[in-house]
């Protein structure tokens, strides 16, 4: 029998839960979500959430994950036998989340690689990100590198590979985003940036605001995705879980500020507040190119931008492949290195026709959306509120959350949010999760209007 991994303590956790947390989810889809829905007014409603919903659930998937020492489907299972099925579906969420977000690591990739050579005037062309996708050699290229580079990491194990390389990933990516965020603030007309990013404009508030930020937390914070139950598991008992994962909030909620004040007010500056409202998910690819086009020293802020980036979604990247593996490995007892080959072989056949699907299967839709589109759908606005919801079925009504609170405090400590977690669990969350997955998808398709 495998000996189940540990981190070495409370440092190497936070680092690697932030690793997860911190990803393209922060510096991709953050900024253009925050554009979209009016700045300020998200930025608000993520900082609410965040605070009570996405706490709740990080403390919850993470108790469950070192009180059970399992991963998503055995926990599920051994803490009620009726709830099995959560586990697979809170595993298949990773699993479907991996091959497209290494897709779009190989974007990043390339970025990185053509301002570190000095040819970042060309990524500002009108053409170049639409003409990078639809090719067939260079996108797959620099998938399977992003990929690869995962899988190795994983594969070398949680003290070798994730803790080590997250302990030193996550200090350097907070430090280039200081550096390039307190070089945007010294931009001509900063302050217009800065009111549109930072002051809520509460006309633009609609129930839309809420569900694009309750869904950002998912992506932000690993949440129903199975990650943060093994990671969970991998935390020793004497590790205080109350500081943990206030770290960690405190590390999303950094991350999440600097990423939109990289993007969004030099965008803004240069391309107008409306027109960063329509940029939509091109907003890094499309627009920031041209935004550092428009620099003094544009080139090597680029390159510093998309490496901060790349390193970003690697660690995320790592800790999505790292829910998968320890499901195989508690599952059915493979070993690491095993486990890895198989999810990378699925992960490189599925990514592959995810990137083809911006140029020779361009023509091949499902509802309407190429593949990359459907797959983020399917895990983001379906299978993640689903998830959620049955977890907070589970712990707020069946076995109730005394269980996880004792595993908080077993080392004494002082929960305070404890009332906060308890309500969020049993009552305000499970009716967020429904209204999600009713009126926000019927919105989606043009059924209703909200």
């Amino acid at each position: 029998m495998n000996k189940r991994s540990t981190f070495t303590g409370g440092i190497g956790f936070v680092m690697a839960a932030a690793g997860s947390a911190v990803g393209l989810g922060n510096l991709w889809r953050f900024p253009y979500l925050a554009a979209q829905y009016g700045g300020g007014i998200f930025l608000l409603v993520y900082i609410i959430l965040l605070f009570t919903f996405g706490f709740a659930m990080l403390m919850t998937e993470i108790s469950i994950g070192r009180k059970t020492k399992l991963s998503c489907i055995g926990a599920y299972k051994k803490l009620c036998s009726k709830f099995a099925f959560l586990g697979y579906l809170a595993w298949l969420v990773p699993l479907l989340i991996l091959p497209y977000y290494a897709v779009i690591g190989g974007w990043v990739l390339k970025y990185t690689l053509v301002y570190l050579t000095g040819q970042g005037s060309a990524a500002a062309s009108d053409t170049y990100f639409s003409a990078h996708i639809s090719q067939t050699g260079s996108p797959i290229i620099m998938f399977l590198i992003f990929l690869i580079a995962t899988a190795v990491v994983v594969a070398l194990g949680v003290q070798k590979g994730i803790e080590r390389i997250s302990k030193i990933l996550m200090p350097v990516l907070i430090v280039i985003a200081i550096g390039v965020s307190i070089y945007v603030l010294t931009l001509p007309d900063a302050v217009e940036g800065l009111k549109y990013y930072l002051i809520p404009d509460v006309s633009k508030f609609s129930f839309k605001t809420i569900a694009a930020a309750a869904g950002q937390l998912f992506f932000s914070l690993s949440i129903a995705m199975g990650i943060m139950v093994s990671y969970g598991s991998y935390v020793r008992d004497e590790v205080s879980l109350v500081k943990s994962v206030n770290q960690v909030e405190l590390f999303d909620t950094l991350i999440a500020l600097l990423s939109g004040l990289m993007i969004i007010p030099p965008v803004v500056i240069y391309s107008g507040a409306e027109a960063t409202a329509n940029k939509g998910p091109g907003l890094m690819f499309m627009a920031l190119p041209k935004v550092f086009d428009s620099m003094p020293a544009g080139t090597f802020i680029g390159a510093l931008f998309f490496i901060l980036v790349l390193l970003a979604a690697l660690t995320s990247s790592i800790s999505i492949l790292e829910a998968t593996t320890s499901m195989l490995i508690d599952r059915w007892k493979l070993s690491r290195p095993k486990s890895v080959i198989i999810l990378t072989i699925f992960s490189v056949v599925i990514g592959i026709a995810v990137s083809l699907g911006f140029g020779l299967w361009s023509d091949f839709t499902i509802g309407g959306m190429d593949l990359l589109t459907f797959f983020d759908y399917i895990t983001n606005s379906v299978l993640m509120p689903i998830v959620t919801f049955f977890t907070c079925i589970l712990i707020g009504w069946v076995v109730g959350t005394k269980g996880l609170e004792a595993e908080i405090q077993k080392n004494g400590e002082v929960f305070r949010r404890k009332l906060v977690m308890r309500v969020m669990v049993k009552y305000v969350t499970p009716v967020m999760m429904v209204l999600i997955l009713i009126v926000y998808n019927l919105a989606q398709f043009g059924i209703i209007n909200i």
